[in-house]
């Protein structure tokens, strides 16, 4: 049943028809997981990105589309999904790593500096951390 769930909402994004107000932050995180259960890291910064610049497009919010912001997702959730060291449900990824799932006070403040994720150049290409993270 809940590989269902996971196929719907991985189809609905993929086709657009995903409710834009559904489309929050944590909906992104779990999408991008999905991905990440289903193809290879390399595979993902490129399917997901193209999927998401498509989804706003069909969304009429073309432009919003950030570089940086998506690929420091997929690699920390990649990297978290590793460190657990065995495969994870969604509710047990999500119960470990609560620091991804708000977008307000966003985990990547400990690794960017604001004027950094604020820039044109972090929304093209993918620019490396700029500030050295807490260790958890």
């Amino acid at each position: 049943m809940k590989a269902n769930c996971d196929d719907e909402l991985l189809r609905q994004f993929e086709d657009c028809s995903l409710p834009l107000e559904r489309f929050r932050h944590r909906v992104h995180i779990q999408i991008a997981f999905l991905y990440l259960c289903r193809y290879p890291v390399l595979d993902v910064l490129v399917r997901f990105p193209a999927a998401l610049t498509r989804y706003a497009e069909a969304h009429g919010k073309s432009g919003l589309y950030h570089e940086t912001i998506t690929w420091a997702y997929v690699l920390l959730i990649h990297e978290r999904m590793e460190r657990a060291g065995q495969a994870q449900s969604w509710e047990e990824f999500t119960s470990a790593n609560a620091d991804l799932m708000t977008w307000s006070g966003s985990v990547l403040q400990q690794y960017y500096r604001d004027e950094t994720l604020s820039s044109d150049l972090a929304r093209k290409i993918f620019l490396f951390p700029d500030k050295a993270p807490a260790h958890r």
